[in-house]
């Protein structure tokens, strides 16, 4: 991967503002009392142990988790509000799993093609084009026509992310996108959302890729135990983390 600093770009006002987020389950406490803002333009990635409630935060954002207690707001929409149409607001949110979730019935193309026709109610000709263009833009256009099961992973996740991409999404979140990668296909993933950090789009990421922290997020959060612990520019929170539970959880995933 491409270590060099993207192109800067103007970070703004908050596009997602999270406050006071609370979710159990069962008797775990999976999120305690989070608050987070995300700002239009930031790359935002989520760091920590095993169960310390990233992937449930980055659930709550698009209430894929329903928070037990908090707010969450969305581009000036507060999520809980009476009336909300949650798919509106949804098909404004990317989401890439760290499965894929490709329909294997359906070639590449029309995985990309399918929500553009059902959901944004885009013509054949248009959802196409788009599609096209979105694979080409991650470097699969040559796969238009086969099936996912043909892909190796990293191209199964490239047109994942196409398939977020074509909805035009506001915000991108992505959970865990190169955990179940072989280790040589991960780069290819995370060069396409180096180009996405660099222009400009919103992300929250939740990954263990210290070496993609590094090179595109604004900030780092680092979570243990459903708290936020740590929050600040990467070479902060990497280089000089202020909490002994941070310094203790990077020793254990950066390579000296």
């Amino acid at each position: 991967m491409d270590d060099a600093k993207p192109i800067p770009h103007y970070i703004g006002t908050p596009i997602i503002t999270m406050k006071g987020i609370s979710r159990r389950f069962g008797h775990t406490l999976a999120l305690d009392n989070v608050s987070l803002d995300v700002r239009r333009g930031e790359v935002l990635m989520i760091v920590g142990p095993s169960g310390s409630g990233k992937s449930t935060l980055l659930r709550c954002i698009n209430y894929l988790e329903l928070p037990d207690a908090g707010m969450v707001e969305i581009d000036g929409v507060v999520l809980s509000r009476h009336g909300v149409d949650l798919n509106r607001i949804r098909e404004h949110v990317g989401m890439v799993f760290q499965r894929f979730e490709l329909f294997p019935h359906l070639t590449v193309i029309q995985n990309i093609m399918l929500a553009q026709r059902i959901v944004a109610k885009r013509s054949p000709q248009a959802s196409e084009q788009i599609a096209r263009d979105l694979l080409a833009k991650v470097g699969i256009g040559e796969k238009a026509d086969s099936y996912p099961v043909q892909l190796s992973g990293g191209q199964q996740q490239r047109v994942a992310i196409a398939r977020s991409l074509a909805m035009q999404p506001k915000v991108m979140l992505f959970d865990e996108p190169t955990s179940a990668l072989d280790p040589e296909m991960i780069k290819e993933v995370l060069d396409v959302m180096l180009d996405l950090a660099r222009e400009g789009m919103t992300m929250v990421i939740v990954s263990h890729e210290m070496g993609f922290a590094r090179a595109a997020a604004n900030r780092v959060v680092f979570m243990d135990q459903g708290r936020i612990v740590e929050m600040g520019a990467p070479e902060q929170v990497f280089d000089n983390p202020h909490h002994d539970r941070t310094r203790l959880f990077l020793s254990k995933v950066l390579q000296h």
